[in-house]
C-alpha cells in the first residue's frame, strides 16, 4: 500500500479513500478472497467474541460461508463443548433447519420462526411413531400459516404436507472442497454447482423459496432458492476433517493454560486470548502459556495499536494480533479514558510490524461500511472483525423485538460494560460484583434494528463482500495480498468524504 498524498495526522477509516489503478481482473468473481493468516477462512471475515453477537447458529452460518465466529470468553467449558460439537457436525452445504412434531403447538412454531429469515418450521414425525418412523418429513408451517389462528392448537391443524423438497442424493460426494484456489476451479466444484443450479430452477419454476433437503424421506437439511446461489460463489471454512471451523476466546486471569487445553480438546481450531489493554505483562504471559500447548492451532493476541504492541506479543507466541483500542460501536473507552487509535493507522502501522514477523492482524472494530472492511484490508489485515453491525441479524443470539413503530431490533452490549461484567463475574461474591461493576467502559444496552432489506447475516455478507470484490477490481487485484501491496490510498477532507455518500432523495 502507497499513500497518493502524505498523512500529517493519524487516520480512521472515513479520512482515506482508494484509488483505482490499471486492472485485468475482468470480474468479480475473479478474484480470492482467502485469508493467508492460517485461519482457514475463504472470506476475511471474524465475528467478534461479543455474548450479543456470537453463539452457535451464528458461528454454523458464517463459517458455512468461509468466515470465522469466536465464541466469547465467559461461556462456561461445558457450553463450548456442546456448541463446538455441534457447530463440527453441521453440513457444509444445507441449513440446519428449525424443526418440530405435528404434537407441537402454533406457539411453540411462532417463538422459533424469528430464528431463521425464512420464516418456517420444518414439521418432522415424533419417536411415538404415530406420522412414520422419527424424522420423516411430514410437513411444513410458515408464519401465514399461523395468522388468525388459536396459538395453542397442534401443528398438525395447520401444516402443509404438499410442499416442494428436495433429494440428497444429487449433492452427495459433491461437498469436499478445495481450498487451495478459486471456488469453480476443480470438478468437484463444478458438480456441486450443478446440482445447486438444478435445486435453485427447481424451486423457481415452483414458486418456492425455500425447500427441506430429504433423504428417504428423511430430514437432513434445508435450502433456499438464495442459498443455492450462495452455494456456488462461497466456499465454507473448515478443518483437517472437512468439519467447519471454531474460534473461541481465553481471557487473561485464571488457569489461562489449563483454560486453552481443554478449549482445544473441545475441537476448538482458533485460540483468541483477548483483553482490551493487550500490551501488558499479564497478556504476554498469558500468550506463552498458551502457546505452550496449542500445538499447530493458530494463537491471535490483543488488543493493541502500536508496532510495540506487535511486537512484544509475537514474541510471546502470537500468530496474529488483534488491533483496536475504542473503535467498537459499543465501546466508550476514548470517550472515558482517552485512550485509543484512529483505526487506520493503527492497522496499517501495526500490519506493517506483523508482517516483517512472519505474523499478522485483525482489524477488530470500527467498520460501519463494506469500504471500510476494504480498506481494513488494503492497509494489511488479514481478516476485519465485526461485532455490532452482525447483532441485529436473526442469527445473533439475542431476542427479537418489536419497538413501538413495529422495527425488529436486538438488544447488544459492550464487553467491558457493567451488564457484561456482572454476567462474567456471576460467581463472585456480591461485594466483588458491585465494585467491579463501578468500572464500565461500555455500553450497557444498544438497540441494533435489523435492516428490512438485509435482515440475515448472510445479507450483510453479500454486501461486504460484493464490495470487496469490486474494490478489489479496482485495484487489479486477484486476492487479497495483491491488494494490499496494490493499494493507492489517498487522504480526504470531511466534505470529500460527505460527497461519497448516495442521496436518498433529490437536493
Amino acid at each position: 500500500m502507497r499513500f497518493l498524498n502524505t498523512p500529517s495526522t493519524d487516520l480512521t477509516y472515513s479520512d482515506v479513500f482508494l484509488v483505482p489503478s490499471r486492472s485485468e481482473v475482468a470480474s468479480r468473481l475473479d478474484v480470492d478472497l482467502s485469508s493467508s493468516d492460517g485461519t482457514g477462512t475463504t472470506i476475511p471475515l471474524v465475528v467478534a467474541n461479543m455474548t450479543a453477537v456470537t453463539g452457535k447458529r451464528m458461528m454454523e452460518t458464517v463459517a458455512r460461508r468461509g468466515g470465522l465466529a469466536v465464541l466469547p470468553q465467559d461461556i462456561p467449558l461445558p457450553v463450548v463443548r456442546d456448541v463446538t460439537s455441534w457447530v463440527k457436525q453441521r453440513d457444509l452445504l444445507f441449513e440446519t433447519p428449525l424443526t418440530l412434531t405435528p404434537q407441537d403447538t402454533v406457539i411453540d412454531a411462532l417463538h422459533l420462526m424469528s430464528k431463521r429469515p425464512h420464516n418456517a418450521v420444518l414439521i418432522i414425525a415424533g419417536p411415538e411413531g404415530d406420522d412414520g418412523d422419527a424424522g420423516t418429513f411430514v410437513g411444513l408451517v410458515r408464519a401465514a400459516d399461523c395468522v388468525d389462528v388459536d396459538r395453542f392448537s397442534s401443528l398438525r391443524s395447520v401444516l402443509h404436507s404438499n410442499v416442494v423438497t428436495l433429494d440428497a442424493a444429487p449433492f452427495d460426494h459433491a461437498t469436499p472442497f478445495d481450498h487451495a484456489g478459486p471456488f469453480d476451479n476443480t470438478a468437484v466444484a463444478d458438480k456441486q454447482a450443478g446440482a445447486l443450479r438444478d435445486a435453485f430452477e427447481l424451486l423457481d419454476a415452483a414458486g418456492s423459496d425455500f425447500a427441506p433437503v430429504l433423504r428417504e424421506g428423511k430430514v437432513i437439511g434445508a435450502l433456499t432458492r438464495t442459498g443455492a446461489l450462495r452455494s456456488t460463489i462461497y466456499r465454507p471454512a473448515v478443518d483437517n476433517t472437512g468439519a467447519l471451523r471454531v474460534a473461541a476466546a481465553v481471557g487473561i486471569n485464571g488457569d489461562v493454560q489449563a483454560k486453552a487445553s481443554a478449549l482445544l480438546e473441545a475441537g476448538v481450531d482458533t485460540l483468541v486470548v483477548d483483553t482490551a489493554h493487550g500490551h501488558q505483562r499479564k497478556m504476554i504471559e498469558a500468550v506463552q502459556a498458551v502457546r505452550r500447548v496449542a500445538g499447530d492451532a493458530r494463537i491471535v493476541a490483543g488488543n493493541v495499536v502500536s508496532a510495540d504492541g506487535v511486537r512484544d506479543l509475537v514474541a510471546a507466541g502470537a500468530d496474529i494480533i488483534k488491533v483496536g483500542v475504542g473503535p467498537g460501536a459499543m465501546c466508550t473507552t476514548r470517550m472515558q479514558t482517552a485512550v485509543g487509535r484512529p483505526q487506520f493507522s493503527a492497522v496499517h502501522e501495526c500490519a506493517a510490524a506483523a508482517a516483517e514477523l512472519g505474523a499478522s492482524v485483525w482489524a477488530d472494530g470500527g467498520v460501519r461500511y463494506p469500504r471500510d472492511v476494504a480498506l481494513a484490508l488494503a492497509a494489511g489485515a488479514s481478516q476485519v472483525m465485526i461485532g455490532s453491525w452482525f447483532a441485529g441479524t436473526y442469527e445473533s443470539p439475542g431476542d427479537l423485538n418489536t419497538d413501538s413503530e413495529g422495527r425488529r431490533y436486538k438488544e447488544s452490549f459492550g464487553m467491558a460494560s457493567a451488564r457484561a461484567v456482572q454476567h462474567r463475574t456471576q460467581r463472585d461474591g456480591a461485594f466483588d460484583r458491585a465494585r467491579k461493576g463501578l468500572f464500565e467502559e461500555g455500553i450497557s444496552s444498544s438497540r441494533m434494528y435489523l435492516d428490512p432489506a438485509r435482515p440475515g447475516v448472510e445479507d450483510l455478507l453479500d454486501l461486504i463482500t460484493s464490495g470487496l470484490r469490486s474494490s478489489m477490481t479496482y485495484a487489479g487485484a486477484r486476492n487479497l495480498a495483491e491488494f494490499h501491496r496494490n493499494a493507492i490510498v489517498g487522504v480526504q477532507s470531511a466534505a470529500g468524504y460527505d460527497e461519497g455518500r448516495p442521496l436518498r432523495t433529490s437536493w
